[in-house]
């Protein structure tokens, strides 16, 4: 009996675009490389591979001689699992309301983790010390979860950035009250590129004890990491790994798809183009007549406000989504892969659509 025949014809256009997600790029070619590099033959399977006892200098060298990476499938696995490892059962996260882990994670953080999130309302996405001072206090009170872990992004979730200096003032109030303070880094190197300084400056160096490193939406296929920086703060993560189902028994195709990012400069370039292309689009946008840019453009995203028949008329031609679809205000992204044209493209369409 003859085997069935393999189809393995493309399905999809590769010349079609949105600015929905910087997940719906595909993989770097450098990143695809160093996957056929790390194929073929046996590596020891769950993270005993040279490839991740490599990766583990790779990390260092950007977070510090105590940094330690524990690669994982996806965002919401580092997230879920750097939150459990720096938290007792009884323990509370502060972060912000438009944060990440509580509203895009399907309640994870506490379904999964067992955490309590306790969030605060800021208008642009960052905590300071004195809004984490609506959530810090009653580590005494039985009847109330423990505030233990100031969480924030970076970028945040409405694409701003930390400064350092905003960072390292967050740590000294976290930790004066006991607080560790976890990073949510799904988009480090924009912030990085943003600020065009080392990731180091605003993690190892502000004060941050754990943080979620991103991969896919920088150019992996799949894959990120829970970088260690505060070996005293961080117990079990092995064991947490395991627990939360994101532990990968062929870790070497993570780790080799991290390695190819950031063991030279691969993240860099990937991340700065982005936030070039997204600096290009609100340029673009700005001059339309009843476009308003919300926020400030720090990466690669863009969130504006517009007609709502603009926005759906504009949707069927490229694909983007809602932020908040009764108050008109949409978001859009753009990937390492996002060229000129396709920003110029979009702008165009945009004028029409608004123009009708």
């Amino acid at each position: 009996m003859n085997p069935p025949k393999t189809d393995a014809r493309r399905r999809h256009d590769p010349g079609v675009r949105g600015f929905a997600s910087d997940n719906y790029a595909g993989a770097h070619p450098e990143v695809l490389a160093a996957l056929a590099l790390a194929n073929g033959g046996h590596q020891v399977s769950y993270g005993e591979d040279v490839y991740t006892e490599h990766l583990q200098g790779v990390a260092r060298s950007h977070f510090g001689a105590t940094a330690e990476a524990f690669p994982v499938f996806n965002g919401t696995g580092a997230n879920v699992v750097a939150l459990q490892a720096v938290t007792d059962r009884w323990g509370a996260v502060i972060c912000a309301e438009s944060a990440h882990i509580n509203v895009d994670e399907c309640g994870a953080p506490e379904r999964v983790g067992g955490l309590k999130l306790l969030t605060v309302p800021t208008p642009d996405g960052k905590l300071t010390p004195e809004l984490i001072d609506r959530e810090a206090y009653g580590w005494d009170d039985e009847h109330r979860a423990m505030p233990q872990v100031v969480s924030i992004a970076q970028t945040t979730e409405l694409g701003t950035v930390y400064t350092p200096e905003e960072i390292r003032a967050l740590c000294e109030h976290a930790h004066a009250h006991g607080m560790r303070v976890h990073l949510d880094g799904s988009r480090l190197a924009n912030a990085a590129a943003f600020l065009d300084v080392p990731m180091r400056a605003f993690t190892n160096a502000a004060g941050v004890d754990i943080l979620s490193l991103g991969g896919t939406k920088n150019g992996a296929l799949f894959g990120e990491a829970v970088v260690v920086i505060d070996q005293d703060a961080v117990r079990h993560m092995k064991h947490l790994r395991k627990l939360s189902m994101q532990l990968a028994s062929k870790m070497r195709f993570v780790s080799v798809q991290l390695e190819a990012l950031f063991a030279k400069d691969l993240w860099l370039r990937n991340a700065r183009h982005a936030n070039e292309m997204a600096q290009r689009l609100a340029e673009g946008v700005r001059a339309v007549h009843g476009v308003e840019i919300l926020h400030p453009v720090q990466s690669n995203a863009v969130f504006a406000r517009l007609p709502h028949d603009v926005a759906e008329r504009l949707r069927k031609r490229f694909r983007f989504y809602f932020w908040d679809e009764a108050a008109g205000v949409v978001r859009w992204m753009c990937a390492f892969d996002t060229t000129e044209e396709d920003v110029d493209a979009f702008v165009a369409a945009l004028k029409e659509e608004a123009a009708r």
